[in-house]
């Protein structure tokens, strides 16, 4: 059994959403090109990724009418079962991943360039992915609904993985306590960003690294990283301070979990400018 044969077998049940006078393109070789090239990074230009590609996938795929447009792509993703969709991919992959224990898994939503369907009056697509760094592999994605946003579909995207002993990663949209709790249910841990919209959790972290910053830190226990990177003529220097003694941050906020609150700051230098940024992060281990 060949790649596409192992293919297939996982996305048989997707049901195309086409009628038969439109299918110039067979469903099984739009998944399989939408499914290289998310695994590839090219999240929004799969056309593109398929011209390119074009011959490799000659071995795998039929492809009668060549390469399916960029907007082919998006009204058949538009148009599909979600959850037939997912299914399958979910199974797909737990059939070429490797053991992803002790990952680093990205979380993070996009909106598919070009989803709006104007003709049916369908808002863009807006996906919500997990992205593993080791595997450097999509582990799965889940579909924001319409009248929701990235903070429902979270939840169901770390519920259909399976996340043990892994680090999951998330911006500002995803610091919740729902959304913490339902990694730590998963036995995994978090590394989120922290906003406003967690009362005084924020503040009292910030408030926090101020003064450990004003007093460099004498008498508080830290660990402190520093990296370089240099690309393109750009120089990025990133420090790291965490700090584990959290007995007075327990007593204000009563959360579950974090046991580590850590400052990043960012410097980007260039020929043209130099800039600089704090992000304020919270992280829980067993």
């Amino acid at each position: 059994m060949d790649d596409s044969d192992v293919f297939w077998h996982h996305f048989e049940e997707v049901e195309d959403p086409r009628v038969d006078r439109t299918r110039k393109h067979k469903l099984i070789d739009i998944l399989f090109i939408a499914s290289a090239a998310v695994i590839a990074g090219a999240v929004v230009e799969i056309e593109m990724y398929g011209q390119r590609k074009y011959a490799w996938l000659q071995k795998f795929l039929e492809m009668p009418n060549g390469i399916p447009s960029h907007d082919t792509f998006g009204r058949i993703f538009a148009a599909v079962r979600t959850d037939q969709l997912q299914k399958c991919f979910f199974e797909w992959i737990k059939t070429i991943a490797q053991s992803i224990g002790g990952e680093v898994i990205a979380i993070d939503g996009k909106t598919v360039r070009r989803s709006f369907d104007k003709a049916n009056e369908k808002s863009a697509i807006h996906v919500v992915s997990a992205w593993a760094n080791e595997n450097r592999i999509v582990l799965g994605q889940e579909k924001v609904d319409e009248k929701s946003n990235e903070i429902t579909a979270i939840p169901k995207l770390l519920n259909a993985l399976e996340i043990q002993n892994c680090i999951i990663t998330i911006d500002a949209m995803g610091c919740q306590r729902s959304i913490a709790k339902a990694i730590r249910d998963k036995e995994a841990d978090y590394i989120l960003s922290l906003k406003g919209n967690q009362g005084t959790l924020k503040d009292d972290v910030e408030q926090f690294f101020h003064y450990a910053q004003s007093c460099s830190f004498d008498g508080i226990d830290f660990d402190y990283h520093k990296t370089f990177d240099k690309d393109h003529g750009r120089l990025e220097t990133r420090e790291c301070w965490c700090v584990s003694d959290l007995e007075w941050l327990d007593k204000r906020q009563n959360r579950a979990g974090l046991n580590t609150i850590g400052m990043v700051k960012s410097i980007e230098q260039s020929m043209e400018r130099q800039q600089s940024r704090f992000d304020i992060i919270s992280v829980a281990w067993r």
